[in-house]
């Protein structure tokens, strides 16, 4: 039917003819209505898409949940996507990214308070975001089976609203095994950050029904290269220490917890510092300003110095990074997450634009270009889904495989994103590059996942160091790749080619060697999970390659591709 403008749902209004007089359908005949009442008339435009079920049209977070979980896992997302699709749930994503969060310094009086000010969609997206249990289900002693499949599924789908609330949550989710390095201190702390309740605002932690954690790690004179942070941690006799301080880059610095590196007399360690102490005064922690970010406009990332904070030590001086290293994977592991997430929320704006805009007689997606783009951004989605799926089941088995395996996908998968979400909003023409589409929110928010927690070189020349000190993991490699050996001749070359690589590893072929890894792993679960899927894949990605998007080997079944990711009509 068609949509009409403001104007036009005034029926009353003199000179407008009611909207029943309105055609239902603008098809290029000729209109019957006046000359200047077409210019009323909304057709050929994308409807809405309300009560999105993207569960439904994600065959491939289907299979994998499937194939490394179980049907119950399945049946357990229906809750979360059903809300992540509603029309309020997008909504409430638009407004938090268009009221971004304002710091007060002071108070009206002049006293330091060093808050946070968030739209009220920020807190309703939190608060489902906890209540769905994406910030710290999997660590609980009644978790079950799968628990890390089952939130990881749960985050991709919850993070197509809306990307930038998705920091606390995922620093949550990583701070508990980092924070168990110190049992004592876990004793305290984790059952306030395993609360499904959101509780906003500063006051004590044992006063607060539900925790959540955040992370300061980088310096302004260091960056990437923590050894050489500046900030002091002094023994105050009493089991905590004193931290003086600059820090950079704090993410989510309005959460009740964080981790952060410092240099103790036994050189670089990891602390636990609260927003607010046990005795109910605040923290020394000084919020210097927000940092004003290409995208992930809805999240507060702040600079802040400690100036004399109480922490108390987790793990032992000089483990520093040892210790904070187990947040780091998990938060990479919601990295590829993010990526994912993201990837398929622009692949489900084209695709449903593509089913409904008309051009030259046909919609646009029974045009062959435009079938080949989709087709491609499709296999980039079911790619990038079934290896998270995948690496959030190596957390649940505990497989040394992770540590390889990890740091390739987020090089690959997240390194991608922003040419996959370009490609789809190019799908909207200029539409897409309007901002009341969406997209470029999402394209906003694709480089970010690439660059937190270790950009490109840094995630990748992670990759070489597992390869070249932990010989295990290559060997866990081998195995899982073995699982499809034969079945593409494309495949083995490719495998061939990595067992080259890494046999003769150099830091300049640090990404070849990471990217090598994550498409193999993609190319070979497919395989496996998704057949038809993943001969496409293979094609497409381990043949002759062209580096545009849309263009892909004959025979692939685009057609196919695209129908499977393709939102239902409402």
């Amino acid at each position: 039917m068609a949509f009409l403008t403001e104007e036009g749902r005034k029926a009353d209004r003199p000179g407008l003819p009611r909207r029943r007089d309105y055609p239902s359908v603008m098809t290029g005949t000729e209109l019957t209505a006046r000359p200047l009442e077409r210019t009323h008339l909304v057709v050929n435009q994308t409807p809405p898409l309300h009560r999105l079920d993207p569960l439904a049209c994600d065959p491939a977070l289907v299979s994998a949940v499937r194939a490394f979980g179980s049907d119950g896992v399945l049946d357990s997302l229906a809750a979360v996507a059903r809300e992540s699709g509603s029309a309020e749930a997008r909504e409430h994503g638009r407004l938090a990214n268009e009221h971004p969060p304002v710091l007060h310094t002071h108070d009206r009086y002049g006293n330091r308070v060093d808050e946070v000010e968030f739209h009220p969609s920020w807190h309703w997206l939190m608060t489902r975001a906890v209540a769905h249990g994406l910030h710290a289900a999997p660590w609980a002693p009644d978790a079950g089976e799968h628990a890390h499949l089952r939130r990881a599924a749960a985050f991709a789908l919850w993070s197509q609203v809306e990307a930038g609330h998705g920091c606390p949550i995922s620093m949550t989710y990583a701070v508990i095994p980092a924070l168990r390095h110190e049992p004592s201190l876990a004793a305290v702390y984790e059952p306030g950050l395993l609360s499904s309740a959101y509780d906003f605002g500063m006051r004590p932690p044992a006063a607060k029904a539900g925790l959540l954690a955040g992370m300061s790690m980088t310096e302004k004179q260091g960056g990437s290269d923590v050894r050489v942070n500046s900030t002091t941690a002094t023994p105050s006799g009493d089991g905590t220490y004193a931290l003086v301080g600059h820090k950079w880059f704090t993410s989510a610095p309005m959460n009740d917890l964080f981790l952060t590196l410092a240099q103790a007399p036994g050189g670089l360690t990891c602390f636990l510092l609260p927003r607010v102490l046990p005795d109910g005064t605040r923290n020394a922690l000084r919020l210097q300003r927000l940092k004003d970010k290409l995208g992930n406009k809805s999240n507060a990332s702040a600079e802040l110095e400690y100036t004399g904070a109480t922490g108390w030590r987790v793990g032992a001086e000089g483990r520093g990074v040892r210790t904070i290293i187990e947040m780091v994977t998990m938060t990479r592991l919601d990295c590829v997450l993010g990526s994912t997430s993201n990837i398929r929320a622009a692949l489900t704006e084209a695709a449903h634009h593509a089913a409904h805009r008309t051009a030259f007689g046909s919609s646009l997606r029974e045009h062959p270009a435009m079938t080949a783009v989709l087709a491609d951004l499709a296999l980039e989605s079911e790619g990038a889904t079934v290896l998270a799926m995948w690496l959030a089941s190596l957390v649940d088995s505990g497989s040394p495989l992770l540590r390889l395996a990890l740091p390739a996908a987020k090089f690959t998968v997240c390194k991608r994103a922003p040419g996959v979400v370009a490609e789809a909003l190019e799908c909207l023409g200029g539409n897409g590059y309007v901002e009341e589409s969406g997209l470029p929110r999402l394209y906003r928010e694709a480089p970010l996942m690439s660059i937190w927690e270790g950009s490109g070189n840094v995630t990748a020349l992670d990759v070489l160091r597992a390869v070249q000190r932990e010989p295990l993991t290559v060997e866990a490699l081998w195995q899982e790749l073995a699982s499809t050996a034969g079945a593409d001749s494309r495949l083995d070359g490719a495998v061939a080619e990595l067992r080259a690589e890494i046999a003769d590893p150099a830091p300049e072929r640090a990404r070849r060697v990471a990217e090598l890894i994550a498409l193999c792993l993609q190319a070979s679960l497919l395989l496996r999970v998704s057949p038809v899927v993943g001969e496409a894949f293979v094609a497409s990605r381990l043949g002759a390659r062209s580096g545009v998007l849309g263009v892909l080997p004959r025979g692939v079944p685009v057609r196919d591709l695209v129908d499977r990711v393709t939102p239902a009509a409402r």
